[in-house]
């Protein structure tokens, strides 16, 4: 760029200042973007590798601003894209690891083998009181059997599934059973 176009084209900036300020606003959306991008174009002109010679100073500075305002959208769109990449990377995968769902796989199978090994009835009384929620009282009448029968079923089923799983059968009622030695 030389001498006589920058102070040509810096002349017309200040002259026009308000004029193109209103023009890139409308264009920009933002009076600030429009102060923002003039400033910038006032600094970007001082890099000499502008243009020789200019046709229409006004033209040239609104195209120059519009283009820093384009490419500093454009600069913001890609900092936020890395940002919000970023933070998804972030995000905790709550999904098993491949251990974890061989494992649960091989808990199932063990669930399916423990509960066959029930007696039919058993295993009615223990998937209707577990797993479908119904109160003893309906087992017995859907059975035709005492409530009390029903409940010793379901608790022979769940001593059988503790044994097998290895674990501690917690009560949740009645007294603690006599230790036989």
């Amino acid at each position: 760029m030389t001498e006589t176009t920058w102070t040509t084209l810096r002349l017309v900036l200040v002259e026009r200042y308000d004029e193109l300020r209103r023009r890139l606003a409308r264009r920009l959306g933002s009076e600030e973007k429009a102060r923002e991008t003039l400033h910038e174009t006032w600094l970007h002109l001082r890099d000499k590798s502008g243009p020789g010679v200019v046709e229409s100073p006004v033209g040239y500075l609104l195209r120059s601003a519009l283009n820093l305002a384009v490419s500093r959208e454009r600069q913001e769109a890609r900092r936020i894209r890395r940002f919000e990449v970023q933070s998804m990377l972030d995000i905790v995968d709550s999904a098993p690891g491949p251990e974890r769902e061989l494992e649960g796989r091989e808990q199932v199978a063990l669930l399916e083998q423990v509960l066959d090994e029930l007696t039919p009835r058993r295993r009615t009384i223990l998937l209707a009181s577990r797993l479908e929620g119904i109160p003893l009282r309906d087992i017995a009448d859907r059975l035709g059997i005492s409530q009390r029968f029903v409940e010793l079923e379901l608790k022979a089923a769940l001593e059988h599934c503790a044994r097998r799983f290895g674990k501690k059968l917690t009560r949740r009622f009645g007294p603690a059973p006599r230790e036989t030695s």
